[in-house]
């Protein structure tokens, strides 16, 4: 009798789950299939089963980076303040990256032997990108920003993504105190730095009145 198949959705959830904890706890040296297996509690060959090869399990972890990271997101509440929001949404993906560094990696650097993303398997990060160019979108919107949205957001993320990173090799800052002043300097200033003229603010709170009345 042929040997059943182990690839169920419920296992493949698993094995994704810890294969991702697994990149966290122990880094990419340690991401072998047969040690996610060992974590897992099942065999090596479900793992090939479910995912392919250590390619296609690298793939999946890209993939829910991106979802994780998009849920993060989805808990921040929306004000009638589109400047703050911002400043949150860069704030959530500070946190995201401080506590997921290697993935991150994984995410935006692409410092993996075994994966390489192809055009699309960048889609993934599609619904993170809308978010983010959403957001700008408002302050623009709002008349706060004089700009192209997704140039933007593009600004934005890379700065997010260079501070994160120096804050994790331990070189913006000796103390907390140090690390979160440069943090605000930095967002305030780009942030700042965007504010649209006068007049086409002015102009945005005037069709802002016009549509609530």
């Amino acid at each position: 009798m042929p040997r059943a198949k182990q690839r169920t959705p419920e296992l493949r959830d698993h094995v994704l789950r810890v294969a991702v904890e697994l990149l966290a706890s122990e880094g990419a040296a340690q991401l072998t299939t047969r040690r996610v297996a060992e974590q897992a509690e099942t065999s090596t060959p479900a793992v090939y089963e479910l995912f392919g090869d250590k390619a296609g399990l690298v793939r999946e972890i890209f993939f829910e980076g991106f979802r994780m990271l998009r849920r993060r997101f989805d808990e921040l509440a929306e004000t009638g303040d589109p400047r703050t929001d911002l400043a949150r949404v860069l704030q959530a993906f500070r946190a995201f990256i401080r506590e997921n560094p290697v993935l991150s990696e994984l995410m935006f650097l692409r410092r993996f032997t075994d994966f390489d993303p192809s055009p699309s398997d960048r889609e993934a990060g599609s619904a993170v990108r809308e978010f983010i160019v959403g957001h700008v979108r408002r302050c623009i919107d709002a008349g706060l920003f004089s700009g192209d949205a997704a140039d933007i957001a593009h600004a934005l993320v890379a700065l997010t993504q260079g501070l994160a990173a120096t804050e994790i090799a331990g070189w913006l800052g000796s103390s907390k105190a140090s690390i979160e002043r440069r943090w605000q300097l930095a967002i305030e200033a780009i942030l700042t730095g965007l504010s649209a003229p006068d007049g086409q603010r002015s102009r945005a709170a005037s069709r802002s009145t016009a549509a609530s009345t």
